[in-house]
């Protein structure tokens, strides 16, 4: 059947992903609808669409291994097993783009980029078709593991970290100061500077005043990409659910964007448990 895709096929479409990929990760700049020209030329049955969505689909399992992805390809979790081995047995050999990976989530950020207008950046938040493979009945089962989670390091990389922050501290004072609210904007404070485990990073404010507690997570990869919330931040969102914002920037290093969250965590996003605490039960 001409929907069944071949194992050639599919091998054709991750290799130029991760072709796109390599230069994703080294800043080099490419042209996603060209590659879908040239491999429609390779593979004759696949339209344009077709392409699209097995990109979409290979962004989906690349997600799912924790690892950094293609911004604009929505990531799309209906894929055929087929695809998620040829990715695995792929990405396992491919060590430099591993390692470009690695440089791409450990490298430092300087300070925050420049936009002309810094409310523009704000934008719905994504809106998803399907579930990731960890939130269906199927369990997730790895097949090849990778030599880490690309996505959690990214999310410890506190150069990073800080400089969404910075960022987001220009866009609330923007935010207040064109509502005229200018005596809120010079109250806003980075508290993730001065105080530990409050669960939040900025105390910012609503036009009429009230507080607006502002939790900052930052990629440079894509709108869909997980991002990684402690007990702490997720207790905090549930018991402050009237003031609490989830910033997320993606992007954030080539033309950054904004979605939020506003409230509970476990009302706005799919909490998926990777880490537990752990004591030896009483054997008496």
């Amino acid at each position: 059947m001409a929907d069944d895709w071949s194992r050639e096929e599919v091998e054709a479409a991750v290799a130029d992903y991760f072709a796109m990929l390599a230069k994703e990760f080294s800043g080099v700049s490419y042209n996603k609808a060209e590659h879908n020209r040239l491999l429609q030329k390779i593979l004759v049955r696949r339209s344009r669409g077709s392409i699209e969505f097995k990109h979409q689909n290979i962004t989906a399992v690349l997600i799912e291994l924790g690892f950094g992805n293609i911004p604009g390809y929505k990531p799309r979790f209906n894929y055929q097993d087929l695809l998620r081995v040829v990715v695995e047995d792929r990405l396992a050999g491919e060590k430099q783009l591993q390692e470009a990976a690695r440089s791409a989530v450990e490298k430092p950020v300087d300070a925050p980029p420049v936009v002309e207008d810094i409310l523009s950046i704000l934008v719905p938040p994504p809106i998803r078709d399907d579930k990731p493979e960890s939130l269906r009945e199927k369990p997730l089962v790895k097949r090849k593991l990778l030599p880490r989670n690309y996505l959690e390091a990214e999310a410890r990389n506190r150069s990073l970290g800080r400089a969404g922050e910075e960022f987001i501290l220009r866009f609330e004072c923007e935010r207040l100061w064109r509502a005229n609210k200018k005596a809120l904007a010079n109250r806003i404070e980075h508290v993730a500077e001065t105080q530990d485990n409050l669960g939040f990073d900025i105390k910012s404010f609503e036009i009429d005043g009230r507080e607006r507690l502002i939790e900052v997570k930052t990629t440079r990869f894509g709108a869909w990409t997980p991002f990684f919330a402690s007990r702490n931040e997720v207790e905090v969102s549930q018991s402050q659910d009237d003031h609490y914002q989830l910033y997320r920037l993606y992007s954030f290093t080539r033309q950054p964007k904004l979605f939020t969250l506003g409230g509970s965590l476990g009302r706005t996003c799919d909490l998926n448990a990777i880490q537990f605490s752990a004591t030896p039960k009483s054997t008496g």
